[in-house]
């Protein structure tokens, strides 16, 4: 049976991960001092989501797939990805700068990896001080001069510096270096890959006692040695639209929902399937043409995410307060 489908976050202690996520939840464990990641839709082999509403509570992202295939997730997505959910969606609290890093691109990464690769986009939520990114090089680099930058802890002075704040959008293609700054709180969509190459980690020491590992071999391989040519943060102030475009990209489409009022989106015209991850506020997510009543509708509230099958096109969208949500699909043509 098809219907609007909650996960159950899964939480992840982080050295440079803050106070914030965990607030969101009820279910953190007691001996988590830094929440710095909350997958909110994961079909990665290791950390699967599960359904935490209606008839299929338990059961998890890829047990879904496995029973409603092309009525989960699309005609066209489901051709090309079988079932395999293509997307990973998490909500990110850095209280610290992350590591320097690299993700490969699709190609690299099924051969070296048997993943997907990892292009990505970061919708910045509101956080407790300055917050900033690093995205691409100010200049043409090279190993040598990587190396060289690693060694004497300047690799930062190579990197563009981007200022953010609340509703702003970066967009991460594989294979361009980047980072995220302290104070830094992020709503993250992804290509389903959990593939990440250090480069430069601060020299810090991770829970067993010993430097954060890195991999700048194939961080190497599979960056961007050029400057970056153009802005990849863009830097959004409301307009009073219901319905905004953040990033229409080959792996992923996305927009913002500011919802004050009840609003129904139809979803028809769209082969694939929609996510919505609550950013601010709650709502209610009811699918008018799911077969039960019983399941038909859902809460949602900030820092979680809810999944509409692509059988499902006639959808309600009921703010219990002022409400933000990213809706993401796939647009294969």
């Amino acid at each position: 049976m098809l219907y609007p489908f909650k996960f159950k976050p899964q939480l992840f202690h982080k050295i440079w991960g803050g106070h914030t996520i965990e607030k969101w939840y009820d279910h953190v464990p007691a001996d988590y001092e830094n929440v710095g990641e909350s997958w909110v839709m994961s079909d990665v082999e290791k950390y699967p989501t599960e359904v935490c509403n209606g008839s299929h509570a338990g059961d998890t992202l890829q047990d879904l797939l496995e029973v409603y295939l092309d009525e989960l997730v699309g005609g066209r997505v489901y051709e090309q990805f079988g079932t395999h959910f293509p997307l990973l969606l998490k909500f990110i609290d850095a209280v610290d700068d992350l590591s320097i890093q690299v993700h490969p691109d699709d190609a690299y990464a099924l051969d070296n990896e048997h993943s997907l690769g990892k292009t990505e986009m970061w919708y910045v939520m509101p956080s407790p001080a300055e917050a900033a990114v690093y995205l691409g090089w100010n200049q043409e680099m090279n190993a040598s001069l990587i190396h060289a930058a690693i060694a004497g802890g300047s690799l930062s002075n190579y990197l563009c510096e981007y200022a953010v704040k609340a509703g702003d959008v970066a967009y991460i293609p594989a294979g361009t270096v980047h980072a995220m700054r302290r104070n830094t709180i992020v709503a993250e969509i992804q290509e389903n890959s959990d593939i990440t190459y250090r480069l430069y980690d601060y020299n810090r020491v991770g829970n067993d006692g010993r430097m954060r590992p890195l991999k700048l071999d194939k961080a190497l391989e599979v960056m961007d040695f050029a400057p970056t040519s153009e802005a990849t943060v863009a830097h959004h102030e409301p307009t009073g639209k219901e319905v905004e475009c953040l990033k229409q990209t080959p792996y992923f489409a996305a927009n913002i929902l500011q919802l004050n009022h009840a609003v129904q989106r139809d979803y028809a015209p769209l082969d694939s399937f929609v996510a919505y991850m609550c950013v601010e506020g709650s709502a209610t997510v009811e699918a008018l043409d799911a077969e039960t009543e019983e399941d038909r509708a859902v809460v949602v509230r900030q820092g979680e995410a809810v999944l509409i099958p692509a059988a499902l096109n006639d959808i309600v969208l009921r703010p219990d307060q002022p409400c933000k949500l990213i809706e993401v699909y796939l647009d294969i043509k």
